[in-house]
């Protein structure tokens, strides 16, 4: 089996637990968890849907969410949300439910790693 196969299987069996929330159609449309941010070692390399990613752009990975999904990405700390676009597959760090470009991190006051709650639009 390619890498690419267990990844799309890894990712198919995450969206059918539905354990963290968010699915791709119907049941919960939110989520909770720990959100990152990536930027300037991938800024103008290709996202998983094809786009270049700018590190400017209000864009974020996610595991299973459709590409183009727009999501409302909340800080637990401080309140402030922000409206991002999915163009990219991760995080692929354990714990972590969506990774922000890096303008929607700073949007919200994240600088490293933020608990969230994400509501798919």
């Amino acid at each position: 089996m390619s890498c690419k196969a267990i990844l799309a299987a890894c990712a198919l069996a995450t969206a059918l637990a539905g354990s963290s929330g968010v699915e791709a159609k119907g049941g919960p449309r939110a989520q909770a968890g720990v959100a990152s941010w990536y930027g300037p070692g991938f800024h103008g390399r290709r996202t998983a849907n094809g786009e270049r990613f700018d590190t400017h752009a209000l864009t974020a990975a996610h595991r299973f969410l459709p590409f183009g999904s727009r999501v409302r990405v909340t800080n637990n700390s401080n309140g402030r949300s922000v409206v991002v676009r999915i163009n990219d597959r991760g995080p692929y760090v354990g714990g972590r439910v969506i990774d922000l470009s890096n303008a929607a991190a700073r949007a919200i006051g994240v600088s490293g790693v933020a608990k969230v709650r994400i509501a798919r639009l």
